[in-house]
């Protein structure tokens, strides 16, 4: 059975929800970070070299970071999904761009600001403003295209926003952020919390843990 190391309020979350919209039987193993340090513990970095999560084990196979894991198991266990629209698609390639956008984009932008901010620079130091704009920038991008299409590459669900979800919601755990600027966004993220599948895989990943939802 595919087995999947879970790192508490992490992007691993993404790896949960995959394996519950798919349907596919898996063992969901809890990492917990250290309470002072909020890192990996040494069981996490014992199993892969750089102590991160999302991990899987997959008959024999060993396999780190979410969106190399996204594509592997709609590569092996998808098929046809309609969480990754085919070539021939119309939403194909908002779908390529979205999926790439949610690590290559947002999310760098994310946590170059939650670390700009452990700084406490002063609020016009010159890397801090672009910093904020950058991020900013992004996120109206991402609202305007909310505003236009109900899910990220179009009108249905795809693993473009099993990877974006995360950097929305429980990343503000880490580097706080009011998305009352970006309505479509929260309007987004409102359709993502009633969703089946998310909703079971945020149980059985963060039991417990309030959802940011808004």
């Amino acid at each position: 059975m595919l087995v999947l190391h879970h790192l508490g309020k992490s992007q691993s979350e993404r790896i949960v929800w995959l394996l519950e919209e798919l349907g596919l039987p898996y063992e969901l193993v809890h990492h917990t970070r250290d309470a002072t340090t909020m890192l990996s513990p040494p069981a996490l970095q014992a199993l892969h070299p750089l102590g991160a999560a999302p991990v899987i084990v997959d008959d024999g196979l060993m396999l780190a970071e979410s969106g190399a894991i996204v594509q592997y198991l709609l590569g092996r266990y998808g098929g046809d999904s309609r969480l990754a629209p085919a070539p021939d698609h119309p939403d194909f390639a908002p779908y390529l761009y979205w999926f790439h956008f949610a690590n290559g984009n947002l999310q760098a932008h994310m946590g170059r600001n939650m670390m700009l901010k452990r700084l406490d620079l002063p609020a016009d130091d010159p890397v801090l403003v672009s910093a904020r704009g950058r991020l900013d920038r992004a996120l109206r991008l991402m609202d305007d295209r909310l505003a236009a299409s109900p899910f990220l590459a179009g009108q249905a669900l795809t693993a473009a926003d099993i990877m974006t979800v995360f950097t929305l919601t429980t990343m503000r755990y880490f580097y706080p952020l009011d998305l009352a600027p970006y309505p479509a966004i929260r309007a987004y993220l409102q359709r993502i919390g009633g969703l089946d599948g998310y909703r079971r895989a945020m149980a059985k990943g963060d039991p417990g843990m309030p959802l940011l939802l808004d």
